[in-house]
C-alpha cells in the first residue's frame, strides 16, 4: 500500500501544480497582458455608442436587411441567423440541391434588391453563408454593388456612400493573408452618423 501511494502522490501533486499553472495562473497572465497592450481587442473589440451602450463587435456579423443598409453575407448560424452562440454553417456539401435552389433564390433577390440586370454576376459572399455564419465582412465588389440601393434610400450622393466603404476597408492581415473586406457593422453605423449630419 505504501508503495502505491508513493507512486500516486507524485502524479496527483503534478496533476494540481499543472492544473493551477495551465487552467490559472497562464490565463489570467495572457489575458492580463492582452488587455495591457489593446484592452479593446481583448474585450471583444465592442463597439459602444456615445451613451456607453454596447452596439455590437466589430468581429461578429450582425444582420441588416433595411434598404438603407449594406446587407452582409447570409448566415446559417442558429435558427434566423446571425446567432453568436449557435455559430456554425449549413454543411451542406457542393452537390446538395437544397443548397443550389437556396443560393439561386439568393441570386435572384439580390439583383432585383439592387437594381441589376438578370445576368450581371453577383459576388459569391453574397450568396453563400460562411463557415461560422459570423462573418463581419463583406467583399468590396458586393458593397460596390450595394451603393446605388444605400445611396438612393438614404438620398446620399453615391461617392459619399463610396467613400465610407473605403474608410472602413480592413485590408488583408500583414498585407499577404486573405483579402480585403469591408466590415458591414463600422459601415452602417457610419451611415447613420453621416445621414445625422456628422462623421463619426
Amino acid at each position: 500500500m505504501k508503495i502505491i501511494i508513493s507512486q500516486l502522490r507524485p502524479a496527483v501533486i503534478s496533476t494540481l501544480v499543472l492544473a493551477v499553472v495551465c487552467c490559472g495562473i497562464y490565463p489570467l497572465a495572457v489575458t492580463g497582458i492582452a488587455k495591457l497592450a489593446s484592452a479593446n481587442k481583448a474585450d471583444g473589440s465592442l463597439i459602444v455608442d456615445k451613451h456607453g451602450v454596447i452596439i455590437g463587435s466589430s468581429l461578429l456579423g450582425q444582420n441588416f436587411s433595411g434598404e438603407g443598409y449594406f446587407h452582409p453575407r447570409p448566415s446559417a448560424a442558429g435558427a434566423s441567423g446571425y446567432d453568436p452562440i449557435n455559430s456554425g454553417g449549413s454543411n451542406f456539401g457542393p452537390t446538395s440541391q437544397k443548397l443550389a435552389d437556396s443560393i439561386k433564390e439568393r441570386v435572384s433577390a439580390y439583383r432585383i434588391s439592387n437594381g441589376l440586370a438578370p445576368n450581371q454576376p453577383v459576388p459569391a459572399d453574397a450568396v453563400t453563408a460562411s463557415g461560422s455564419g459570423l462573418d463581419p465582412h463583406i467583399s468590396l465588389a458586393n458593397a460596390v454593388l450595394q451603393v446605388a440601393r444605400v445611396a438612393k434610400a438614404r438620398s446620399l450622393p453615391p461617392e459619399n456612400v463610396s467613400e465610407l466603404i473605403a474608410a472602413n476597408t480592413d485590408s488583408a492581415s500583414l498585407g499577404l493573408l486573405g483579402v480585403a473586406g469591408v466590415n458591414v457593422l463600422k459601415l452602417n453605423l457610419s451611415l447613420d452618423a453621416l445621414s445625422a449630419g456628422a462623421l463619426p
